[in-house]
């Protein structure tokens, strides 16, 4: 029978291992995964959905107008007041976001850019709000 504390040591050094397979030290995963957001910022930009995950509340999306870091996909988080039943990949829509960014410090800024080639200094999340439908069949002016 093997004890409990032989169990979680093989289980941390698992971790160590995959850790350091993937290149990027401890230190740098801990700065990211507890990055601590500014205010929600208020969005409204025009696109249309290309994916959604029903499952987790998350959908892609393509839009017109970049954000703040130049993108234009995205995914965000559906909340909860918006009916993921009443989207539709492929028409267009005005999208209310919160766009939340989370600044990361110079030294793992530098660590992504020289060891991974990774042009990164925030971490954003964007939250949908709502939508509003403005062309249902995109494809209607063409021709």
């Amino acid at each position: 029978m093997v004890d409990k504390e032989q169990e979680r040591k093989a289980g941390d050094l698992e971790g160590k291992v995959a850790k350091k397979s993937d290149g990027i030290p401890e230190w740098v995963t801990d700065e990211i995964q507890n990055a601590e957001f500014e205010e929600p910022l208020l969005m409204r930009r025009t696109g249309y959905i290309l994916e959604i995950y029903w499952s987790d509340r998350k959908i892609d999306v393509q839009l017109y107008e970049p954000v703040e870091d130049g993108r234009h996909i995205i995914t965000m988080d559906v909340q909860n007041g918006v009916k993921t039943s009443d989207l539709r990949r492929g028409v267009i829509y005005e999208f209310e976001f919160k766009s939340i960014k989370a600044p990361l410090s110079r030294k793992v800024v530098e660590f992504l850019r020289t060891e991974k080639g990774i042009e990164m200094d925030c971490i954003f999340q964007f939250r949908l709000e709502g939508t509003e439908l403005i062309d249902s069949d995109p494809g209607a002016g063409d021709g």
